[in-house]
């Protein structure tokens, strides 16, 4: 074997919940991840040596060669097992960039999983997400398969049973938010300082949805331990209903106040027959879960602005 093609799919949060802050900055999260069919597409070329990488559609310019996670993926693999021969990328980029889709980090998972087979070395998905974990948080998700709980930092996971056929519409809004800044201001929401709304002028409405999880205050561990009692095993996600009415997304909110056209997605989105809408991950990306492909793509046909970049997809359980 000299080359592989592999597919490095989307994800999307049905939970996100940050339950503190570790002393080296990092978040302990809480979340359960489902896998689209929509995604990149990678082909991995055996080489002499080094580490090529191209790339084609909606590439970043500035995460060219080594800034790549793709590249840097490769990397890790090579040295984690000393092997000499070389490997080139072509990435075909679909998953829109700071989107809160896991665009980079399914790429960097989806080389370490190509090279494990082109090269056959028998790594188990457990070791390919330990090499993963010092790349990005939601690499370790992408290198098992199926819907899965993941906590830690994102390197703990633990597999669930398969979700019932969720046909999915994703909207991007057309700009990228930084999640840096989104765990940020979420930190300023637990530590009590008001957040303000986008341009500064007031306090974030407070109809909003507060934070599930905010990380001080008594009763924390316990709250927590309850709710995640059904979720961890994902017995609450058996159904249809049971996916949409447990949705949530600790930093929708942070990220709303700032971009208030995330509000607009989920409204619009759920006023086209989607039984629940949530951002993805740090955002911007907002999907909607409808229990049929037809009202979904009828939605999809009456989207109101030209900037919203939408994406038609199911997640891997209809596959």
């Amino acid at each position: 074997m000299s080359s592989i093609k592999i597919f490095a799919p989307a994800k999307v949060n049905l939970v996100l919940r940050v339950l503190g802050r570790r002393p080296n900055g990092y978040h302990e999260l809480f979340m359960v991840m489902e896998k689209l069919s929509f995604g990149d597409d990678l082909i991995l070329e055996e080489a002499a040596s080094g580490i090529e990488l191209t790339q084609e559609g909606d590439a970043d310019s500035g995460m060219t060669s080594e800034r790549n996670l793709a590249f840097r993926a490769a990397a890790a693999f090579k040295e984690a097992t000393g092997e000499r021969r070389g490997v080139k990328i072509h990435l075909k980029k679909r998953i829109p960039l700071a989107a809160g889709l896991g665009g980079g980090s399914s790429d960097a998972a989806a080389v370490l999983r190509g090279l494990n087979e082109l090269w056959q070395k028998g790594f188990s998905p457990e070791e390919l997400g330990g090499m993963g974990a010092k790349l990005g948080g939601d690499v370790p998700f992408f290198c098992h398969e199926g819907p899965a709980v993941a906590e830690g930092i994102g390197d703990i996971i633990t597999a669930i049973p398969r979700l019932p056929n969720l046909f999915i519409l994703l909207i991007n809004p057309g700009f990228a938010v930084p999640t840096p800044w989104v765990y940020q201001e979420f930190d300023r929401i637990a530590e009590g300082v008001p957040l303000l709304c986008k341009e500064g002028k007031g306090e974030v409405d407070h109809n909003l949805p507060h934070p599930t999880s905010p990380y001080k205050g008594e009763g924390a561990d316990l709250k927590l331990t309850v709710c995640n009692k059904g979720v961890s095993n994902g017995r609450l996600f058996e159904t249809f209903c049971g996916v949409t009415s447990n949705l949530e997304n600790d930093l929708e909110r942070v990220t709303i106040a700032e971009y208030p056209e995330i509000g607009e997605i989920k409204s619009f989105l759920v006023s086209h027959g989607a039984s629940g809408s949530l951002m993805s991950g740090s955002g911007p990306t907002v999907f909607g879960i409808f229990e049929d492909e037809k009202t979904r793509d009828d939605a999809l046909v009456k989207i109101p602005k030209k900037n919203w970049k939408a994406f038609p997809a199911q997640n891997f359980s209809c596959l």
